[in-house]
This record gives structure tokens, C-alpha cells and sequence, in this order.
């Protein structure tokens, strides 16, 4: 019985790695240097899918993958707090960051966020940011955008942004500041519901696997 785990290139690839090797899986082909999509381990029964971040909720809600590994971030965005045939059953603590609020430093924020005010917001992630001003009594016009986040208040085009920040470096370098906190973020393992049901122990024991490696806090 073959599980397929969705993942995607980068820091969160990188960081399964070793909870994959706890749970003696290791993927046989380095993703940068291959350009298949699907790479095979050292375990005959379970492949790797690399697909974007934002689709990994998409394939494991309907079946193309068995399990996989996104960011809060994602998932939010994705509605998988809502259930529809995704289980999350770990933080597995890693690709950690926060999702912000950031200006340019010369922008009052405090005077902005009034309530009852208005403010032009541009972020990739507008499910979180509209629920964050609605919660602070503020209205929002929301700007999405994909990329080059920190261009928005600097031509004009918004505000403010909401966007995940790790060390801050990228804002400080762009002359923004992050002024509000909105969340941590860590990455999750999310299962198919109907596989974990048709491939329970299989599963089940990556799960306990990826506990046991998971690093505490």
C-alpha cells in the first residue's frame, strides 16, 4: 500500500528532511538539481510530490496526495481549518516565522487604525488580513498581490502590508517596520481524511515518526 507525501521546494522540504530520516525515509534525488516532480526514497511505499505551497492543502484534500506538510499560513488561506477532508494532526514546528503588519517607518499606524477608520492593505494572505483590521474595527481595502510585497507602500499603492517576516532584514533594507504582530507560523502535517481511514497503520506510524522528531519549543 504506497502513501504519497506532498511537499514543496525550499525551507519546508529542507526542514522535513530529518523527520523524514526519523521515520527512515530518505528521498533519493535532490529536487534542485532534478527536475521531476515526483522522487521516489529509500522506501519503495512512499514517494515525494513537489508541488506549489499554496496547492499541498489542495492535493492531499482531494486525494492526490496521501499527506503533506504546509504552513499555517497556507492552510488559513486554504480555509483547512474548516475541515472538508483534511486532518491536521501535528505542528511539526518547523519553517518558522510571523505573519505581520509593516509600514514605512515615516507612516503614523496608530493614527491609521483607528477605529472606524480606513486603511489600503496589500498582502498575498487577505483571508487573515481581512479578519484582522474586521477584529480591530477597521475597514480594509485590500490590494493582493503575489511578490515584491514591500513595493506596495513605497510607490503608493497601499499602506500598509501583510506578509511573513523572519528576521526583518528584508523590510529593514526597503526602509519599513513592522509594527503589529498578527500571528506565529510553523509548518503542519495534514492528512487525507479517507486515507487515513483505507491506510491507517502505514500512516499512522509516520505521524508517531514525525512526533517523536518534531523539535520542542
Amino acid at each position: 500500500m504506497s502513501i504519497t507525501l506532498a511537499l514543496s521546494k525550499g525551507r519546508i522540504f529542507d526542514e522535513t528532511l530529518p523527520l523524514l530520516k526519523a521515520a527512515g525515509i530518505e528521498v533519493t534525488e535532490d529536487p534542485e538539481r532534478s527536475r521531476r516532480l515526483i522522487l521516489a526514497t529509500t522506501r519503495p511505499d512512499v514517494r515525494v510530490v513537489l508541488v506549489r505551497a499554496t496547492d499541498v492543502p489542495t492535493y492531499v484534500q482531494h486525494g492526490g496526495a496521501d499527506l503533506g506538510v504546509a504552513g499555517l499560513d497556507v492552510l488559513l488561506e486554504h480555509g483547512a481549518g474548516c475541515g472538508g477532508g483534511l486532518y491536521q494532526p501535528l505542528d511539526l514546528r518547523v519553517a518558522r516565522c510571523r505573519m505581520s503588519v509593516a509600514v514605512r517607518a515615516d507612516f503614523d499606524y496608530a493614527a491609521a487604525v483607528k477605529q472606524g477608520s480606513r486603511i489600503r492593505v496589500a498582502t498575498k494572505y487577505t483571508r487573515v488580513a481581512r479578519e484582522h483590521f474586521a477584529d480591530k474595527g477597521v475597514h480594509v481595502d485590500l490590494i493582493k498581490l503575489y511578490g515584491s510585497m514591500e513595493l506596495a507602500p513605497l510607490t503608493g499603492l497601499a499602506d500598509a502590508i501583510v506578509d511573513l517576516v523572519s528576521t526583518g532584514s528584508t523590510l529593514k533594507a526597503n526602509a519599513l517596520v513592522e509594527v503589529e504582530r498578527i500571528m506565529d507560523i510553523s509548518s503542519r502535517l495534514v492528512v487525507n481524511q479517507a486515507a487515513l481511514k483505507l491506510k491507517r497503520e502505514p500512516i499512522r506510524a509516520l505521524i508517531e515518526a514525525f512526533a517523536s522528531a518534531t523539535p520542542e519549543d
